[in-house]
């Protein structure tokens, strides 16, 4: 099975991934990850990464996917792969296409963007020890104090309320358009994200043994 997780930041891509993986015991391939061990190894499509990455620069889509086939060309792949950060663009889904890369589903999370917002703009975490709080969901004993070292809990950049927003427009602009590319192949399916964890995987799994 060959899967694409699709969803705003916040919608718990990351999480659904982690539950997939163990379920269906296919990997999860991150593009960070996959170009930094391309640059690690040497490879060819690795050091022509790396001449952009150097720069500070965005790296080809071209270059992305070579390294991409190479990696999902590895025995744990045999039986699928969650892709994890790409697409990004429908340009992306296009390029991925041509290359005989072939996506068996798309599964979109779907959360409104006020729900987004207040996830992201209610996590906390403590500037001592790194342990991660939410004013809602997780909150501490003591408002603003980390429960484990006692330490000052602070809002980082990405969850301040203008960089969500940022973060979100980006997203519609750039990533969101990727549901319609997907629902004209016939490979999107769309869940409900605002529900609890464990439904929206049962809901997620359902879909895939269909």
């Amino acid at each position: 099975m060959k899967l694409i997780l699709l969803g705003a930041p916040g919608a718990g891509k990351g999480t659904q991934a982690e539950f997939i993986c163990d379920k269906l015991s296919i990997p999860s391939i991150s593009t960070g990850n996959i170009l930094r061990e391309a640059v690690k190894n040497g490879t060819e499509a690795g050091k022509a990464a790396k001449s952009y990455m150097d720069a500070g620069a965005l790296v080809p889509d071209e270059v992305v996917i070579a390294i991409l086939k190479d990696r999902i060309a590895a025995d744990d792949c045999k039986n699928g792969f969650i892709l994890d950060g790409f697409p990004r663009t429908v340009p992306q889904a296009e390029a991925l296409d041509q290359m005989g890369v072939s996506i068996d589903a798309a599964i979109e999370i779907d959360v409104p963007d006020a729900v987004i917002e207040t996830r992201l703009g209610g996590r906390r975490v403590c500037e001592k020890c790194g342990a991660s709080y939410h004013i809602v969901n997780k909150a501490p004993a003591v408002e603003g104090i980390c429960d484990k070292c006692g330490g000052k809990l602070i809002v980082r950049k990405d969850d301040q309320p203008e960089t969500i927003k940022d973060r979100l427009r980006v997203y519609h602009e750039q990533t969101a358009p990727l549901a319609d590319y997907y629902r004209k192949a016939g490979k999107l399916h769309t869940v409900d994200g605002t529900q609890e964890i464990g439904a929206i995987t049962a809901q997620i799994l359902k879909i895939l043994e269909a």
